[in-house]
Order: C-alpha cells, then structure tokens, then sequence
C-alpha cells in the first residue's frame, strides 16, 4: 500500500508550523509536502522582512508553536549572536523584542528538527501550487502531486487600494500602495511629508521604517477612529482568570461591560488591564463561536477597532518612537475620513474630514496605504482559489474574512458539504474560530488541526480513492 501523502499548500508561519506538528505527533509514516514559492519556509509577510525597525510585538518568551515550549523561543534568541549585534531589542523590564526574520529562522530551524526526529518524511517543494482537482496538486513547475488530504496555508491577500485613492493617484509617483514591498520606502525622501492611510501596526512599522532610514518629514496618519495600539505591560504580569464566564453565553455587548468592570477590578489590585485581556484573547476563539453571526456581524461593526488596538500591542521600541514623534510634533493621528484627494504635480493633495467636524488640508510627497490584507477578496486573490470558488469546492464565510469552515477546519462547499480531505489552517479560517490572527492562536489552530487531519487518515487507512476537491 502507498504511504499517505498530506500536502500543505502555502508555507509562511501556519503551513510550516501545521508540517512541524505533523511531523511530531505522527506515529507511522507519512508523505509531508509543503507547497511554497519562497526559498524559505516560515517566511511570509511578517517575518520575511528583513527591515530591522520591524520587531515582534510581543516579548519573545510569549511566542511559540505549542504551550509546552513556552518560552523557548526567548531562549533560543539569547543564545544568537544577533542579541549582542541588537543591543535595542532588550527593553528596560529585560524581555526582548527581537527582529522578526529572526523568529522566521528560529521556526525553520524547528521544521528541520521535526524532519530529523520523526517517522514522517518532510519536504519543503520550492513551487506554486495552481491546481487542485481530484487527489491531485498541480503546480507551476509541472509536478503533479498525489495527495489524501490537502491543507490551504494560504497567506494574506495584497492590501486593497481605496476606490477613492485608486481613482485619484493610481499610478501616481506620490502614492505607495503596498508597503510591504522590497524597498517600497526607498522613494520617500528624509524631508518628504507623508500622508498614512490607517493608524494600526502596519502603520506604526512604516513610520519605524522611516525613522531608520532618516526621514524627519512630518507624517500625519489617520484612520476612521484615529486609535493607536496600545503598548505591552512592562515586566511580569499575574494572570487573570475569566473562567466562570466562559459557559456563560454573552453577547458582545454584555462582553465589553464585562471586560469593563474586570479591568477595573485588576486596576484596584494594581493588575494593568493588558493581564484582562490576555485572557479574552485565550479563550478567544471560544467567546467567538458563542456568538450568533447577527453578534459577530456587531462586533465587528463596532467592536472590532478597540479590540484590535487592545488585542494586537506594539514593541514598547517603537511605541516609544510613536510618542516621541508626536511630542515633537512631525507625527499627527487623526480620526478622519478622506474626503477628497488630487494629484498635484508630483505631490498630492488631501482633505480630512475629521470626526470633531473640522477639515485638515495639506499637500504631501507620498500617501502610503496601510489598510492591510483584502480577506473579503481572499476566494479571488490566487489563480488556484479563484479556480476552487468557481468550482464550487469553495466559498467565503458569510463575515468576508476568510474561508467558510467546519469545527474541524474542513471546506464547505458552496452545496453545504463538508470536505474531509480538504481543510483550511491560519488566519483564512477565522470567520470560524474568530481570534486567529495572533501567533499562540494560529500556532494552537496548526496543532489542532494536525492532530484531526492524523486521525482522519488513520480511519481511512486502506482508502486510496480519488478526492473531488
């Protein structure tokens, strides 16, 4: 009988971290392909970048593939000659924020460690994957792939450009689209004044980049809100439990004046509110699933930005740069809407209108959209979704965040039908699981989904037929 063959398409964090799991808890062997264009694994958009103004946003010990190896990740980094070359990455508590490339490398090193120390067989096939049709995976490069059970890994779509911005400055000089281009930044010049479409982390790690490489230009940013991410608690925080509320069903708004009055519980036993939410975070993807889609539908209307903001933190580093910056007056948050933008020769020119009810106008160098990935248009952004949607195998959950999914991570597709051979892992499926952005939720989302997919091909042991994917 042929081995069975588990093919993993996509191989940023979540692909790589699914083959690790994989490969660690099968027990006889196994076929582990990992389908990915880069040279490397576990480098996709966050931790591909090789800008040293990018940092984790959480302390090391916090980041890790599964919850027994806390704080490995921080241990590991000690042990690398990049601390001594990085003196800013140990902040003044003594946790450190490394480089994010450097968290890249560490799960590559783990990806082969797993190959080393285990029945499986595990292979990183530098390729993309265009088709998939039956049990087969077809890729640019012409190979077919055999496979039982297939795993989108998909990464974040591009950004999407605001009709408004497209329409004004597509193909404009001023305007910088996708930030996280190689060398995106290298046109702004150090007096250049710059306009930044969103006021979130992508933002922040913008005008970081900016700083490093000498731009002193004023940056004005805005976003609907206007609401910055919140810094990290410094040093060691207690932990807080919500743990007798959690079978308790709420609807978002009774969880906001719960979480109200727990942080101001924790604020009289001089407990920071960031320990308050750690544990939402945690029990997150619980929370979310309890919530009737009109519930979810509301928080994301209304909730969704001061959770973002109180949920994914910044490096106390570049947190400081913010304050900094805007104490000396060359960076403005505004909470603002674009009301009107024109190319002006080279520059561009803007009208905010702001949620106070005045106007801001100014003539910039560069607007730099920071919006972030387009997931209502994730079905289209690859040859190879577009291909499953119009197909039917697939279909977008009815939030426009991603893939419509079972419990189990399996496809729906657009006849209601589970798929058991075709499952969905990372960010893709939070329409779902909701709170699948963060890394210990993706990393707890790749070793769940591991140890179902294992299950499922042992039950089907012996079954070698063909798959409508």
């Amino acid at each position: 009988m042929a081995q069975q063959h588990v093919v993993i398409i996509g191989g940023g964090f979540s692909g790589t971290a699914l083959a690790i799991h994989l490969a660690r808890q099968a027990r006889h062997p196994l076929d582990i392909t990992v389908v990915e264009p880069r040279t490397q694994l576990a480098q996709g958009v966050a931790y591909s970048t090789t800008d040293p103004a990018h940092r984790i946003n959480v302390p090391a010990k916090k980041m890790q593939l599964s919850t027994a190896e806390h704080g490995d990740f921080d241990l590991w980094y000690r042990r690398q000659s990049a601390l001594n070359q990085d003196r800013a990455a140990q902040w003044e508590d003594g946790n450190v924020y490394p480089q994010r490339a450097m968290f890249g490398r560490y799960i590559a090193e783990k990806f082969a460690e797993a190959a080393c120390f285990s029945p499986a067989t595990l292979r990183h096939l530098c390729d993309e994957a265009i088709q998939l049709e039956d049990n087969r995976v077809t890729t640019a490069g012409g190979i077919t792939l055999h496979a039982d059970a297939v795993v989108l890994a998909i990464s974040h779509p591009p950004p999407a450009l605001p009709a408004q911005v497209a329409r004004a400055l597509s193909g404009h000089p001023a305007l910088i689209a996708n930030p996280w281009q190689e060398n995106a930044l290298a046109a702004v010049g150090k007096q250049d004044r710059v306009a930044i479409i969103g006021s979130g982390l992508t933002m922040a790690d913008n005008v970081a980049s900016l700083q490093l490489r000498g731009h002193r230009g004023a940056i004005v940013a805005f976003s609907r809100h206007g609401l910055l991410p919140r810094p990290n608690a410094t040093g060691d925080i207690p932990a807080w439990s919500l743990s007798e509320f959690i079978n308790v069903t709420l609807s978002p708004r009774q969880w906001l004046r719960l979480v109200r009055q727990q942080v101001k519980l924790a604020a009289e036993q001089h407990i920071p509110w960031q320990a308050v939410l750690d544990e939402v975070r945690g029990r997150g993807q619980q929370i979310w699933q309890q919530f009737t889609l009109r519930g979810q539908q509301c928080f994301l209307r209304h909730l969704r930005a001061w959770w973002d903001v109180h949920r994914y933190r910044i490096a106390p580093q570049v947190s400081q740069l913010l304050a900094e910056k805007q104490q000396q007056g060359t960076l403005q948050i505004l909470a603002a809407r674009l009301r009107n933008l024109t190319p002006d020769g080279d520059q561009a020119r803007l009208t905010l209108q702001q949620r106070n009810g005045t106007q801001w106008f100014g003539r910039v160098d560069k607007v730099i959209v920071t919006t972030g990935p387009s997931h209502a248009g994730l079905t289209e952004s690859q040859p190879l979704l577009y291909a499953l949607r119009q197909r039917g195998a697939i279909q977008a959950d009815p939030l426009g965040l991603g893939f419509l999914v079972t419990p189990q991570s399996e496809v729906i597709d657009q006849q209601g039908n589970a798929n058991p051979r075709l499952l969905v892992v990372g960010p893709a499926a939070r329409g779902r699981f909701g709170e699948l952005m963060g890394l210990p939720q993706v990393a707890e989302h790749a070793e769940a989904v591991a140890q179902h997919v294992l299950a499922a091909l042992i039950s089907r042991q012996g079954e070698r037929c063909p798959v409508a994917f």
